[in-house]
């Protein structure tokens, strides 16, 4: 079984995950049975992506045990609102193929739209449904999840941000540790913004470890706490990528990535993006 760590609500995750954006359906299918077959046991969809049927048919490919699996899912603004997340719910599942989701995630706050609590409400109630095992946000800002732990009492399980070297995003952090929330990594290796595997000292700390530059800064995050979901169509990446246990960096090597931080210039602010 993969490192896991103990959510909020009990659920145990895999300290790295699996991603799918951007694939299409048949791309997906492929690439999570490739993934389940190389070790992973976290896999990351969402109905924006469009291709929560090859995931789903993935999964079956696989032939790995259901409960053995730990697959996250969400859902845009279109259901944000109480009784609305159920149905988004439900019809993930449908597209699935299963009975239940590990962990569901309201996939950006959407301020303008202002119902993100609501959608927070809606979740609460499916995780005490047991439709799903976990709940979360993601994109969410301090101030976002501020809101909807006032309002309900319940803090997310996890908060999916960007985060990278390029981006520490120190504040989110910082808030997510105080009220027991995971922080787990998209785009951890910089697939968006800044091209983090080019840089320098990136390449030099690789050198030094006769690792990948992935695997460097995926061994960043997960010495930093976080908790990454690499997304790689290749193969032989995908091992790779999951090949981040047996080395460790040294304090100096962390210090100097985590020196590239650019700030939340780096990343795509939630205030004003969002679907």
């Amino acid at each position: 079984m993969a490192e896991t760590i103990t959510l909020l609500h009990g659920a145990e995750i895999p300290r790295i995950g699996a991603g799918t954006w951007p694939l299409n359906d048949a791309d997906a299918e492929r690439v999570v049975a490739d993934a389940l077959a190389a070790g992973y046991r976290l896999i990351d969809t969402a109905q924006a992506y469009g291709n929560e049927l090859g995931v789903g048919r993935g999964l079956k490919a696989a032939g790995v045990e259901r409960g053995d699996v730990f697959v996250t899912s969400k859902f845009n603004k279109q259901w944000h609102g109480r009784e609305k997340v159920a149905e988004a719910v439900r019809r993930s599942l449908d597209t699935l193929g299963l009975d239940y989701l590990d962990l569901f995630l309201i996939h950006w706050p959407n301020p303008a739209h202002d119902k993100y609590v609501e959608a927070w409400e809606g979740l609460v109630a499916l995780l005490e449904a047991g439709t799903v095992r976990a709940i979360g946000t993601s994109n969410f800002k301090p101030a976002h999840l501020e809101r909807i732990i006032a309002a309900t009492g319940v803090a997310p399980d996890v908060n999916q941000i960007q985060l990278s070297p390029a981006s520490t995003r120190a504040a989110a952090r910082a808030f997510h540790a105080e009220h027991g929330i995971v922080t787990e990594s998209w785009s951890p290796i910089g697939g968006q913004g800044v091209r983090v595997l080019d840089l320098p000292v990136v390449g030099e700390i690789a050198r030094q470890t006769g690792r990948t530059g992935a695997q460097v800064v995926l061994r960043w995050h997960l010495q930093t706490g976080l908790l990454p979901i690499p997304k790689s169509a290749d193969p032989q990446r995908l091992r790779e990528n999951l090949d981040v246990f047996g080395f460790e960096l040294t304090e100096e090597q962390m210090t100097a990535l985590s020196a590239l931080d650019q700030g939340e210039s780096a990343v795509v602010d939630s205030d004003v993006f969002g679907h």
